[in-house]
């Protein structure tokens, strides 16, 4: 139980999978205007990685490991994602129909999110069991969450600051990616 809690807690803040190893950015940086909007981003991907990461791990371990075919690991994984990515994306649009909105074309772009696929396949490398995969992954989008929500939280009170025009908009929020960063570097040493 202790590696399991240990194993989250590295996932989702000592090794962000976001400000650490720069995985899904894109989302990262197009999805965090708005708190609201951040939180939904950060819930699909939490239910997409923790999804597809026991997905991967169950046809890793069962088909391609033993049927001596892992070199097809990229390609059924991104096959997995997508699948889960529109299940997904039609709950929302039934279910959430303003979330779905707001998520516009980010949502679809869950499926080549690096991070989705980035867990998955590091999961493989670690020699992960399927319970380890499953807290690897929900702990890996947990981090995700986090770190867009409160990038979304800071560039909601940026708003309000006086800022030289040659910094509005995408400089002022990569440097305050980048300070993000450093800040996260900071629980290296933790675990």
């Amino acid at each position: 139980m202790k590696e399991l809690i240990l194993l989250i807690i590295s996932a989702s803040i000592v090794n962000n999978v976001v400000l650490s190893q720069f995985l899904g950015l894109c989302p990262f940086l197009g999805v965090s205007k708005k708190v609201d909007t951040a939180l939904g981003m950060g819930g699909a991907v939490i239910f997409v990685i923790t999804i597809a990461s026991f997905v991967t791990a169950l046809i890793y371990k069962f088909i391609l490991a033993p049927l001596d075919l892992s070199y097809l690991q990229t390609i059924v994984f991104i096959l997995i994602i997508a699948a889960l990515v529109q299940f997904v994306e039609m709950f929302l649009k039934k279910s959430v129909p303003a979330l779905y909105e707001s998520l516009g074309v980010f949502l679809p772009l869950i499926t080549t999110n690096c991070a989705v696929l980035g867990v998955a396949l590091n999961a493989v490398q670690y020699d992960y069991s399927i319970l380890q995969t499953v807290i690897y992954g929900f702990g890996t989008a947990v981090g995700f969450a986090i770190s867009i929500t409160v990038l979304a939280g800071l560039r909601e009170k940026m708003e309000y600051n006086d800022v030289s025009p040659s910094w509005q908009g995408m400089p002022l929020v990569l440097v305050t990616a980048g300070l993000m960063s450093i800040a996260f570097f900071g629980f290296s040493g933790i675990i």
